[in-house]
């Protein structure tokens, strides 16, 4: 079978790969479909939820010191998933203690309405970690009453009081994280990274005060800390051993510290150590040194992310949410995508940036598929399907990064889907039909340029500060829509077939450009309430890109806005000139980021990215009643269950479903929760 065929083939399914002790692949697709049609991906559907599993192909062909050194990381990452329900919100811990007792406890009636609307309340909050929703940041409206909630905690003496109770029915503390225009975004998030009384111009004040020893290598300022204010006096509280979540952190770190015993090789035994110390120090600029020697450990078996990371959940963009994901090499399909990362350099010099926003050196790019062993924190339930690290620009551009798709993640999403939605809102049958054929292809590969090219690409001019600074609560939008336009520029070239990466470049590019401009301008609109202005940071950023091309496009007929039956469509007119008009944007949104303009950053996201046509909102909410499938999806993690032998030594390490979403909620709440209730 030629390379074209083999890549397009494990594209689509997935196939189950791994790396044996002698260094050689193995390729078990002989029995993935089999396994596949047996294997459950459903778990349970409530409210807007829904709840997949996923496997772990090849897990037998690890060695039993990379199954350890995987069960010693996934214990790690686990044991610092209540510093995630802190950091969502400062009751959260204690709210999900209450309603746990209530759950495990009460012997009432379980039949009523009012019990089924608390059983959906705490799965919610489960999957959220926290009482806000995990995407649009609205608090979680329970449908039972103040009331019977008191009955419950009476029945099962259950203690809740004060701001902690009333918070969840009162109209205090409504949005986790408030992005709106023209308001103190800190002061009116939930979200815990500050104190109560914390505003926009003391975290600005706070920081522009701090100065890094080396200004082209600046420090990652408030990334571990929560800001609060002390007697009038503002203060950060470190995340770190003897500090803020020190518990849970010493837990993490004893875990660290057996997979450093297990690691697979020098380079990813140091690069954990460094972690070791940053977690017992808090010290930023060894959190510098870990991310480059992390950035540069490239060979083995398995890989991991872990700590403070990504910095969407606060509305000023310092601090970062605590998030874990534990990885192991999928080599076959990594080994095929690695012609993007040895490209990085062309396409780089081939895009339509201005000239002294490339970057003359594309360094240190890898990219891997990789299958999820383990998750939490942030990643959990709701998980990621592509990741780019570390985040720093100047470690991007001096050392490079590390990109991985989650390919088993990507595996159980396409096994557990159906497409009625696709075929009420596409067009015509050309353009379904593209989707059936193209559609996950286009997908695979826009996540992949998105995260190896398109993150990795272009440079600030001399001078300009970190974008969290120059472009403040627009910076990840405007991020995350760059590395978008990146992908969406590239997915229609043939460079891509030259590549050996599709067959026929343009049909690939076709059904990318259709989905992208159908979901960014009506199918996400299903997760949100009717009147709602969009406020998560992709979803924006998918709706700017959008409406610009079309907007943009009017005069030629680009795009064009279709009404047939009382239904609204959008049908593409002309690929070539919107592959132009995608290409103008990046140019626009690379120069905004280079230059840290925020006046244009804030018209090109207000403009386009926040408002939401109301007549079309509700006419998509309606055509969706049909579907019974949730819009959103998120997982519960395999149990990976050592055996040890009469000396306490761990001789297999088996891989286990749990029995169901609540069962392993309730699990990780009895095994891991290493914080009081309130820090």
């Amino acid at each position: 079978m030629n390379l074209k065929s083999i890549l397009n083939i494990c594209l689509i399914a997935v196939l189950a790969m791994s790396c044996k002790d002698d260094g050689k692949e193995t390729v078990q697709d002989d029995t993935l479909e089999s396994k596949v049609s047996q294997f459950d991906f459903n778990v349970e559907q409530f409210a807007d939820i829904k709840i997949l599993r996923y496997q772990i192909p090849g897990w037998e062909n690890l060695s039993l010191n990379e199954q350890k050194l995987v069960y010693y990381l996934t214990e790690a990452g686990l044991a610092g998933r209540d510093i995630m329900w802190d950091q969502n919100y400062r009751h959260n811990l204690k709210i999900r203690k209450a309603l746990e007792q209530v759950y495990t406890s009460y012997d009432g009636d379980k039949s009523s309405d009012d019990w089924k609307a608390f059983d959906v309340y705490l799965k919610r909050v489960w999957f959220s970690n926290g009482i806000h929703h995990h995407y649009s940041n609205d608090k979680l409206k329970p449908e039972f009453s103040k009331d019977y909630l008191n009955e419950l905690f009476l029945a099962t003496d259950t203690k809740l009081d004060g701001e902690a109770f009333d918070v969840i029915f009162n109209d205090k503390d409504v949005k986790k994280v408030n992005q709106g225009k023209g308001i103190d975004n800190v002061l009116l998030s939930a979200v815990n990274f500050y104190g109560p009384d914390v505003t926009n111009a003391d975290v600005e004040q706070f920081y522009a005060a701090k100065t890094s020893q080396n200004p082209d290598r600046p420090l990652s300022f408030g990334l571990n800390s929560q800001l609060v204010k002390e007697d009038g006096v503002l203060k950060e509280r470190v995340y770190k051993s003897g500090g803020l979540y020190g518990s849970a952190i010493d837990e993490i770190v004893k875990w660290l510290e057996k997979a450093q015993g297990v690691a697979e090789n020098k380079a990813q035994g140091d690069a954990i150590g460094l972690l070791i110390q940053y977690y017992k120090t808090g010290d930023l600029q060894i959190w510098d040194d870990y991310n480059v020697a992390w950035t540069a450990a490239t060979d083995g078996n398995v890989d991991y992310i872990n700590s403070f990371i990504e910095v969407y959940n606060d509305p000023l963009g310092y601090r970062g949410s605590y998030e874990t994901i534990v990885q192991i090499n999928d080599f076959d399909m990594s080994q095929k995508m690695k012609v993007l990362s040895d490209n990085a350099q062309w396409f780089e010099d081939n895009s339509p940036l201005m000239d002294e926003h490339k970057k003359d050196s594309v360094v240190g790019v890898t990219y891997k598929v990789v299958t999820v062993a383990g998750e939490a924190g942030d990643a959990s339930p709701s998980t990621p399907i592509g990741v780019n690290l570390p985040n720093a620009n100047w470690i991007r551009k001096e050392v490079g990064s590390k990109s991985v798709s989650l390919g088993n993640i990507i595996n159980a999403y396409n096994n557990a889907g159906g497409s009625g939605r696709l075929k009420e809102f596409v067009n015509d049958d050309e353009e379904f039909e593209l989707e059936e054929k193209y559609g996950k292809l286009a997908d695979k590969l826009h996540t992949a340029l998105h995260e190896v090219i398109g993150h990795a690409s272009g440079q600030l001019n001399p001078g300009v500060g970190e974008t969290k600074e120059t472009l403040k609560n627009y910076a990840s939008t405007l991020e995350e829509g760059r590395a978008d336009l990146v992908g969406l520029y590239y997915l229609y070239d043939s460079k891509l077939q030259e590549l050996g990466l599709v067959e026929d470049w343009q049909k690939v590019g076709k059904a990318a450009y259709d989905g992208y401009i159908r979901n960014g301008l009506m199918t996400q609109l299903i997760r949100l309430n009717l009147g709602d202005d969009v406020e998560e940071a992709h979803m924006r950023n998918r709706q700017w890109v959008s409406a610009w091309v079309f907007e943009q496009g009017k005069a030629d007929n680009v795009i064009e806005k279709v009404s047939r039956d009382g239904k609204t469509y959008y049908n593409i007119n002309d690929y070539d000139k919107l592959h132009e008009l995608f290409g103008q944007l990046l140019r626009e949104t690379q120069r905004i980021k280079s230059e840290g303009d925020f006046v244009a950053c804030e018209a090109l996201v207000e403009g386009y990215g926040v408002k939401v046509d109301q007549d079309i909102h509700a006419e998509v909410l309606e055509r969706n009643k049909q579907f019974t499938s949730a819009p959103y999806s998120g997982f519960v993690n395999p149990v990976l269950v050592p055996e040890m032998n009469d000396e306490g030594e761990i001789t297999v390490i088996k891989v286990t479903q749990p029995v169901g979403f609540p069962e392993q909620m309730l699990a990780y709440s009895k095994s891991y929760s290493f914080l009081p209730v309130v820090n």
